[in-house]
């Protein structure tokens, strides 16, 4: 006798409220490739100055998460994305006013405080009212409408750096009034529920601190391993298109298509098989992004980087929501939104090192060997991947439908 699957229901409201604010927030956060710019050529700042900015700006970004977590576990998720993305405008606006590098400074470590306040809670809202089988979904769909809307930023930047580079710190503070204005007019108010007590008493959970949560470091752990993988993109691939003697256009092509391959595979997430069980979704998308990602060790012309591009972009599709939607489950009541902010700290260690990574390796192997690396590290992923099952434990998390 065959079986039934289950009727895909419409996402919540709610989630597709905030998929369009963070779409709306999200043409206008174009600023930050233009801050280094606008400290050397708006306020005389040598380039090594301009880096040290950046640098503080980033490690201002961790505790800025974490903050983020711990409101949303206080206030709930409407009150702190309002007060996250209200802080950012200001701290735009004062990038923006400033006169001197002083200011600037001052200005970028504050922008870097208030810069990541919003992202546990809007992860937290879509796991509070998404049912388990459709969060990957969910997530799929404000990761590609972010990506979506990436490419008409681009778009907009390029006009407005024309004008006066202050104007992009400008729109970009008035899409975060904007996107805060949405939030609070159209979502819940939704009172953080308190900890759970039997969690609680679970060894595993240590407590109510996150950190003491052994299964959450090894998906903190798996997640950084992700990053260090994934940031190639940003910092081998540019590099590797200059090796091959292609323009620098050619890279906004290419994520132009890795935008529209999220976009356009969204229906994927929503009925495949793969959904049904995290960690096979996981392992499939590592090795898909392997494939891509040691193809572009081999491409050599504009159409065959975007065939590569392609692939690691539907490697990275399956991968989607899937690391969320795990985390939402581990989470103990009113601590998820602490929970996903430190697996999000995943990204901020892997920006200090990615770059050396990517760097060393290409200088000292050159782009064919440095991606048969990063496909090699994809693959370890994928198969840390039934370690993983094991350390979960439980198959009400790691299989959701």
């Amino acid at each position: 006798m065959s079986r039934t699957r289950p009727a895909r229901h419409p996402l919540p409201r709610t989630v597709r409220v905030l998929v369009a604010a963070r779409a709306v927030n999200r043409l206008g956060a174009f600023t930050l490739p233009f801050l280094t710019v606008t400290l050397v050529e708006e306020l005389g700042a040598s380039v090594a100055d301009a880096g040290w900015v950046l640098a503080g700006f980033g490690l201002a970004t961790i505790p800025s998460r974490l903050v983020g977590g711990r409101l949303s576990d206080r206030l709930g998720a409407r009150a702190t994305i309002t007060l996250g993305l209200l802080g950012t405008a200001a701290a735009q606006l004062g990038v923006a006013a400033s006169r001197s590098l002083v200011q600037a400074v001052v200005a970028a470590v504050v922008l870097g405080l208030v810069f990541e306040v919003y992202e546990p809670a809007s992860q937290s809202l879509v796991a509070d009212v998404t049912p388990p089988d459709q969060r990957p979904a969910a997530y799929g769909m404000l990761a590609a409408a972010m990506a979506a809307a990436g490419m008409g930023a681009g778009l907009l930047a390029a006009m407005l750096a024309s004008i006066d580079l202050r104007w992009l710190f400008v729109v970009d503070a008035v899409t975060c009034v904007a996107c805060a204005a949405v939030v609070r007019a159209l979502l819940p108010g939704r009172a953080a529920p308190e900890p759970d007590a039997a969690a609680r008493a679970d060894p595993d959970l240590g407590g109510s601190s996150p950190w003491r949560d052994t299964r959450l470091l090894a998906m903190l752990g798996i997640g950084t391993g992700f990053a260090l993988t994934y940031l190639q993109i940003t910092i081998a691939l540019p590099l590797t298109l200059s090796a091959r003697g292609l323009a620098p256009s050619t890279l906004g092509l290419l994520l132009t298509v890795s935008a529209a391959t999220l976009t356009a595979g969204q229906p994927l997430l929503r009925r495949t098989a793969l959904g049904g069980d995290h960690v096979v979704a996981m392992t499939v998308g590592y090795v898909v992004l392997a494939a891509g990602l040691l193809a572009n060790g081999f491409a050599t012309t504009p159409w065959m980087f975007v065939v590569a591009t392609v692939v690691w972009s539907v490697g990275d599709l399956l991968l989607l929501g899937h690391a969320h939607s795990l985390v939402a489950a581990l989470a103990p009541d009113g601590s998820r939104g602490r929970y996903l902010a430190v697996h999000g700290l995943s990204w901020g260690f892997a920006a200090v090192l990615a770059p050396v990574m990517g760097t060393q390796l290409l200088e000292r192997t050159g782009p064919t060997t440095t991606w048969v690396a990063v496909a090699a590290g994809s693959c370890a992923l994928a198969l840390a991947q039934p370690w993983l099952r094991v350390r979960l434990r439980g198959a009400e998390v790691v299989a959701h439908a």
